[in-house]
């Protein structure tokens, strides 16, 4: 089936084509009925089927001849350690560590926080939760001991799980102090804490409801699978919220599953036995959707990663990672790519790897800009693709559909909405724009599978934060607009619009400019209070190492390059360079609290923040 038809059929005939993508997987009971649309014009996905995703994932290969192929491939730069596990070996790690859960009476739909590095244990955990029909919310591993009290509190866990320290480079970090103490902060008290004890950092285990996860493993009886409803959740996943209170978004079963075997197909073209490399977390959604389910769903082979796209040990150690598991697939955010760029500009670590077996790039988290696609592409000489998905969606709403059909590219574009999304471009009156023009970028209900449910016990901040903006529509609250050819271009989010003197513009665009220049590693346009005219442009900008040119110089050029490529209306007048820029942990820049620091505001500085004291240099520059 063709692009057009495929997508036209999940629009026009929603009831049979998902049925017919659930047909794809195992289900303990078949779903008879696709879509029960709700008052609020949200979906219930598959009610009437019954199933449990970590059988899908695993023991159903294990059933069907892949018990000895790759399923898992852990590899940790920061402590030299490899592993690797078939699907025989995972299933029975993960119904092993499942037995001890259900030993400390963890039941379907009691709650686990998972606390980890990224280990093959925190992916045990969270398909042993599945495994029982347990709902996981996965922490990312090092938060602040408030934070993790925070969704404590929130998710009310029976137990929390996590590993006795991460490894970072150059530093070991304690997990279980900053454990102890965000339990001793919380209201809600966990019974237990299992912990994996490694060599690098021992935990003291001496508190009690304190279990070794090592230890307790021995005796323990195997648990099979819980049988869940499509609708049952599969996992709360946090995510930052406007007001500073972190948002639950709930993943259900069924739905999900269905999705993210759908979009193996349809986005990554991964078949059965193939080898997929997504360089993220599983603290954050990609982690979830393409660490561990979508890759194991699909029967492919996935790599968890504990290390980053430089100086682990440098700017070569994603091409090491390709080259030595034969990778088909890469999946990583444009700051990784970035961060590969600014240190190795010419690409000349890639030369010693062997990237043959590696078909695809793929990036997602953040827009991706001409500049890093270009340099990607010429580098590799792969085709990299963009795609746009958000936490709330969990798999991706746009994207170059390459297992029905490749599409041309055109840079800067995440190329075109999948089957299942009615994406429109909405002026403030909810009303559609012109192609060409820039809107609010919103997707008319229903949903697809796979998509958020609610916010865990506040459904009324779902509705207010998503659902009121454009009634019929969910807000994913970006800005963009759609060319002649129906392509999405995501601008970044809508608050990233800024009014200069009347002229609505976006900091997008000229974040495009700036990231042209030959000297410009990354950068950061944000809007700041101008008495004459309401807002002004300020870029901040890194450089490329081994850059010779003074700042004054370089902010003369960009400039200048802003008023020749967009005009004198985008007042770009002022450029700070600088040596990092904040970022969250999954490389995201955190421009709100970039405009909060140049208008002198009190920063909120969220949770999420990879290393806060970049905030004093950022303000000594802006003041």
């Amino acid at each position: 089936m063709s692009y057009p038809r495929e997508y036209e059929s999940s629009l026009q005939r929603t009831e049979a084509f998902w049925l017919k993508q659930a047909g794809q997987l195992h289900w303990f009971k078949e779903p008879t009925k696709a879509c029960a649309i709700k008052p609020s014009g949200m979906a219930d996905w598959f009610a009437d089927g019954e199933l449990n995703i970590s059988f899908m994932a695993l023991d159903y290969h294990v059933d069907n001849g892949r018990g000895e192929q790759l399923a898992l491939i852990y590899d940790s730069p920061v402590t030299g350690q490899k592993q690797t596990y078939t699907y025989r070996q995972l299933r029975d790690e993960v119904a092993l560590f499942a037995g001890l859960l259900k030993k400390q009476h963890v039941k379907k739909g009691d709650r686990v926080v998972i606390y980890m590095p990224m280990i093959p244990q925190a992916a045990i955990a969270m398909l042993a939760c599945a495994r029982l029909g347990a709902i996981h919310s996965v922490v990312f591993g090092g938060f602040a001991p408030h934070e993790l009290a925070v969704r404590i509190d929130d998710a009310k866990p029976k137990l929390v799980v996590t590993a006795s320290c991460g490894v970072e480079v150059n530093r070991v970090i304690a997990y279980k102090p900053l454990v102890d103490k965000a339990v001793d902060e919380a209201k809600h008290k966990p019974t237990n804490v299992i912990v994996f004890q490694r060599e690098q950092c021992k935990a003291d285990l001496s508190r009690a409801g304190d279990i070794d996860w090592q230890q307790g493993l021995k005796g323990v009886t195997p648990a099979e699978c819980t049988v869940v409803t499509s609708t049952d959740p599969l996992y709360v996943l946090y995510t930052s919220g406007t007001t500073g209170k972190p948002k639950g978004v709930v993943r259900d079963t069924g739905g999900y599953a269905v999705a993210l075997n759908y979009s193996m197909q349809t986005v990554y073209a991964i078949a059965p036995g193939q080898v997929m490399f997504t360089a993220s977390d599983v603290g954050w959604v990609v982690g979830h959707s393409y660490i561990v389910y979508g890759p194991l769903l699909a029967g492919a082979t996935t790599i968890m990663y504990e290390g980053k796209p430089v100086r682990t040990p440098d700017a070569g150690a994603f091409w090491r990672v390709c080259a030595d598991y034969k990778v088909n697939v890469l999946f990583s955010a444009p700051t990784a790519f970035r961060a590969v760029k600014k240190e190795d500009p010419e690409g000349t670590l890639l030369e010693s790897y062997d990237l043959s077996s590696l078909e695809r790039i793929y990036m997602a988290g953040e827009r991706l800009d001409p500049a890093t696609y270009d340099w990607t592409t010429d580098i590799t000489g792969k085709p990299v693709y963009d795609h746009w998905w958000q936490t709330e969606s969990g798999w991706p709403i746009c994207a170059n559909p390459v297992g029905i059909a490749e599409h041309p590219i055109k840079p800067g574009s995440a190329t075109l909405p999948l089957p299942g999304y009615d994406v429109r471009i909405l002026d403030y009156k909810a009303q559609e724009v012109a192609p060409n023009e820039q809107g609010a970028v919103a997707i008319k209900l229903p949903l697809p599978p796979g998509c958020l449910t609610t916010i865990w016990n506040d459904d009324d901040r779902f509705i207010s934060g998503y659902m009121s903006e454009f009634p019929g529509y969910y807000s994913t609250g970006d800005g963009g607009y759609k060319d002649d050819d129906d392509y999405v271009f995501i601008m970044g989010r809508t608050d990233d619009v800024i009014n200069v003197a009347g002229h609505r513009l976006s900091t997008g665009e000229m974040e495009e400019v700036l990231t042209q220049d030959a000297a410009v590693a990354e950068c950061a346009v944000i809007g700041v209070q101008d008495a004459l005219k309401g807002q002004v442009p300020v870029g901040l900008v890194i450089t490329k190492d081994g850059v010779a040119i003074s700042d004054t110089e370089l902010a003369a050029r960009l400039v200048q390059r802003v008023r020749d490529e967009i005009g004198a209306v985008a007042c770009l007048k002022k450029i700070l360079v600088v040596p990092r820029l904040p970022k969250t942990r999954s490389g995201k820049i955190l421009r709100r609290v970039l405009r909060q620091i140049a208008d002198g505001e009190e920063v909120v500085v969220p949770s999420t923040i990879d290393d806060p004291t970049c905030i004093d240099e950022i303000r000594d520059r802006l003041s």
